[in-house]
């Protein structure tokens, strides 16, 4: 049996390992639990509550809805502290450190950005160098000032804006995981929201490797980079492949480099497990921005994390695994793929043809035979 992000009706697969699955449309997605049968007394009861968390959770943080908290705040806390919910605090917090972790790569505080390419309302197109100085000048967390002891939310900028939409799938899967084990004792499930972000609880009877993930190649709706095994952690994936628009010859892709305030380019897709789902978006995120070289510092730096990485366009089937223990200042500002020196997997470990993989364990991931995303 293997779960597939993409997949929109049950697999043909043995009875014990049959799955109650339940899903709900959230935040431009669709999200599903899956539940082996006879796991649990009420799968549908407890799956439904976590997609009515899930709904919750958007309310909150969508910046679609003028009357969400989060858009309550983007209005009015450059005219002072905005005291907020504290689990969003919390949020807030951490994703103030990964944008430290990551130089930048990583960064929520670039709403005037996505607007000023035209993202927010899918409506692409290179701005002005004036608009994008604009929007480079109101964005960055740097100008975002967290009170702990107020819960409290103050920006240095107007113009200003959150936007949770490089993190808040994971979030709201960890929120969901977190009610599924506490609330309702499940103790194997998969969570996941479309293509960019799933955790699992556990792992699914009879295969403690985890449950299995396809990747879906960036090139091709119906095709997979491999399978990788899930287990009490999140995946999130970034790729810009499906979401791009045509300028002078160029792709430009929707995920940004904060640090330029332009389309990040020399990554295909970036797949990163970690410990909790929302940190696996924002580092996935960070990684696509980053390269592949940038992959490998995070998971050096984090040696929790592991990463899947495809560098655009290429061609071969690589390993690099990260060295666990070493430490690094930060991710490099910088790193074209082309920098990262690389071996190819050899025979026995299987695989050909274009992914490198850094902090991976042995067995975690199997690649696909073969992969060809020539353009």
């Amino acid at each position: 049996m293997v779960v597939d992000f993409f997949l929109s009706d049950q697999p043909e697969v043995p009875s014990e390992f049959a799955l109650v699955r339940v899903s709900r449309r959230a935040m431009a997605t669709r999200f599903e639990v899956a539940i082996p049968v006879g796991t649990h007394h009420d799968p549908v009861a407890a799956a439904e509550d976590a997609l009515d968390l899930i709904d919750e959770l958007e309310a909150q943080l969508t910046v679609y809805r003028d009357d969400s908290e989060v858009s309550q705040l983007n209005q009015t806390a450059a005219d002072g502290f905005v005291e907020v919910e504290s689990h969003l605090f919390a949020l807030l917090s951490r994703c103030a450190g990964w944008t430290k972790e990551t130089g930048g790569a990583f960064d929520i505080a670039t709403g005037a950005l996505t607007k000023a390419w035209g993202f927010f309302r899918r409506e692409p197109s290179v701005p002005t160098q004036p608009a994008r100085n604009e929007a480079m000048r109101a964005s960055g967390t740097r100008h975002v000032l967290l009170d702990p002891a107020r819960l409290a939310v103050k920006f240095r900028v107007r113009g200003l804006e959150l936007n949770f939409g490089a993190v808040g799938k994971g979030y709201a899967l960890d929120r969901a995981a977190e009610l599924l084990r506490v609330k309702w004792g499940v103790r194997s499930a998969l969570l996941h929201a479309g293509g960019s972000s799933a955790f699992a609880i556990g792992f699914p009877p009879g295969d403690t490797r985890g449950w299995p993930i396809d990747l879906q190649h960036p090139y091709e709706a119906n095709a997979s980079l491999g399978t990788l095994y899930l287990r009490d952690a999140g995946l999130g994936t970034s790729a810009a492949t499906f979401q791009f628009f045509e300028y002078k010859g160029q792709k430009l892709g929707h995920l940004l480099d904060p640090r330029r305030g332009w389309p990040a380019s020399g990554t295909a897709s970036t797949s990163v497990i970690a410990p909790t789902a929302a940190e696996a978006d924002a580092m996935s995120t960070a990684a696509f921005v980053l390269g592949a070289s940038g992959a490998e510092s995070l998971t050096r730096l984090r040696p929790a994390l592991g990463a899947v990485v495809l560098p655009d366009e290429s061609t071969r089937l690589m390993s690099l695994p990260g060295r666990k223990g070493e430490k690094s200042e930060s991710a490099p500002r910088s790193s074209p793929a082309s920098d990262v020196p690389c071996s190819p997997f050899d025979s026995e470990r299987g695989g050909q043809s274009g992914l490198l993989a850094f902090n991976i364990a042995p067995g975690a991931f199997s690649p696909t035979a073969h992969v060809d995303h020539s353009q």
